[in-house]
C-alpha cells in the first residue's frame, strides 16, 4: 500500500526481496535470507536505522569486496569459556548469530561462556543477539565498537564511537527485558534518516566539526555525536571499545573504520558476546518469575500526568513488532532505494514496484 509518506508491506515479502538482493550481489541463499530476516526483523521493531535502509550500503561493500561472502567465522583461539573469533568480513549477523551459539554452548559447560570477535562487519541490532541467550535461559550480553564519532567532555574531536550495548535476561512470557543502547544520545543511523527526509534534529544529538550545536543532519554526520549523559555516556563507550577490541585482538579506536567509507575498505568493527547460565546460580524458573514480576511491578508504578503507559526496557521494541501485524512501513527513499537495486542486480522487485525486465541486467553482473 503506497501513500505520500511511503509504501507498507508484508514483512516476509519485504525479507525475500532483500535476500533476492543479496543472493544477486553474492551472497549464498541460506545466509542471504538470514540477513535479510533480521534487516526486517529491526524495521518491524520500530529501528529503521538497522533495517531494510542499510542494503545499499551492503550491497556495495559485497561488491566492492570488504564484506565477505563467507556465512562463517573462523575460531582462532579456544580455552574454553574463552573463544576468539575471526569473522573475516563476513556480515555481522551471520558472524553474531555463530558467536552468541558459541557463547551459550560454552556457558552450559562453564557457567559462563565469552567469544571475542575481530575483523567483523556490522551485525544491525545488538539485542537480536542478546535475547538469543534470554530465550534458552542464559544472561545475553552484546557489545561492539564503531568508528571514532564522539568527543571527550569538552573535546573538540572525535575520541571514541558510539559503542553500543544489549542486555537481556529470562523472563516468563513473550514480553523481553533488553537493555539495548548506544553510547551516544542518537544513533547515526537516526541521523541518516533525518537527512533523507530533510528533517532537522534535537540540538542535543550531535555538534558541528567544530564543536557547536547543530539541528542539521548534514552537519551532524560531518561533526560528532554527543555521548548520552555527557561524560557517563562518554566513559562506557570508551570501555566498550577497549574491551571489544583488546580481548579480540581487533581493531579499536581508530582502526576501525567508517561504515559509509570506502566500500573496498574493511569496516573492521570488533565484538563481544557473552552468555552467563542461570541454571549455575540457581533454578531458572524461580530467576524468571521474579524477573517477571519486577517488570509487572515497574509497569503497573505511579505514572506521571498525561502518561498513558510504562515500559520496561526492550518492551517498546516488542510492542511496535506487535502493532506492526507482520508489515514494514518504508519511507519513499529506502523503497526507492530498493527498486533501483533491484533494477541494476537484475531481480524481481516485487512487492515494491512492477517488474521491468527489459531495463535489467541478467543475474550476478551488476556492476562493481
Amino acid at each position: 500500500m503506497r501513500d505520500s509518506t511511503g509504501v507498507t508491506v508484508p514483512g516476509g515479502s519485504l525479507s525475500a526481496l532483500v535476500a533476492r538482493l543479496f543472493v544477486a550481489a553474492g551472497i549464498p541463499e541460506q545466509p542471504a535470507r538470514t540477513v535479510a530476516d533480521a534487516l526486517v526483523e529491526a524495521d518491524l521493531e520500530g529501528q529503521p536505522s538497522h533495517g531494510v535502509m542499510l542494503v545499499e550500503m551492503y550491497v556495495d561493500r559485497i561488491l566492492h569486496g570488504s564484506v565477505s561472502a563467507a556465512a562463517t567465522g573462523a575460531v582462532v583461539s579456544d580455552k574454553g569459556a574463552a573463544v576468539v573469533l575471526d569473522a573475516g568480513h563476513a556480515l555481522g549477523q551471520l558472524t553474531g548469530d555463530q558467536a552468541i551459539a558459541i557463547a551459550v554452548e560454552r556457558a552450559r559447560q562453564h557457567g559462563a561462556g565469552i567469544v571475542a570477535v575481530r575483523h567483523g562487519f556490522h551485525f544491525g541490532t545488538a539485542r537480536r543477539f542478546a535475547i538469543k541467550a534470554a530465550n534458552v535461559d542464559c544472561i545475553g550480553i552484546v557489545m561492539c565498537n564503531t568508528r571514532l564519532l564522539m568527543p571527550a567532555p569538552s573535546g573538540a574531536e572525535r575520541a571514541v564511537g558510539n559503542n553500543p550495548i544489549a542486555i537481556a535476561v529470562p523472563t516468563e512470557g513473550p514480553v523481553p527485558i533488553v537493555l539495548d543502547m548506544a553510547t551516544s544520545e542518537a544513533a547515526m543511523g537516526k541521523i541518516r534518516i533525518a537527512e533523507k527526509a530533510g528533517e532537522q534534529i534535537p540540538p542535543s544529538w550531535a555538534v558541528r566539526p567544530d564543536g557547536a550545536p547543530t539541528t542539521d543532519p548534514a552537519e551532524a554526520i560531518a561533526g560528532m555525536l554527543l555521548p548520552a549523559g555527557g561524560p557517563k555516556g562518554f566513559g562506557l563507550a570508551l570501555v566498550i571499545d577497549l574491551i571489544c577490541g583488546l580481548l579480540s585482538g581487533g581493531a579499536s579506536g581508530a582502526a576501525v573504520k567508517p561504515l559509509y567509507g570506502d566500500p573496498a575498505v574493511p569496516y573492521d568493527s570488533s565484538h563481544l558476546f557473552i552468555a552467563i547460565d542461570v541454571a549455575h546460580f540457581g533454578d531458572p524458573a524461580v530467576f524468571r518469575a521474579a524477573a517477571t514480576a519486577t517488570a509487572e511491578r515497574i509497569r503497573a508504578g505511579r505514572r506521571a500526568p498525561g502518561v498513558g503507559r510504562l515500559f520496561v526496557p526492550g518492551e517498546p521494541e516488542w510492542c511496535r513488532r506487535e502493532c506492526a501485524a507482520g508489515k514494514v512501513h518504508l519511507a519513499p527513499a529506502v523503497a526507492e532505494m530498493l527498486v533501483r537495486l533491484a533494477q541494476e542486480l537484475g531481480v524481481s522487485a516485487t512487492p515494491l514496484g512492477h517488474d521491468n525486465q527489459a531495463s535489467m541486467q541478467e543475474p550476478g553482473h551488476a556492476k562493481a
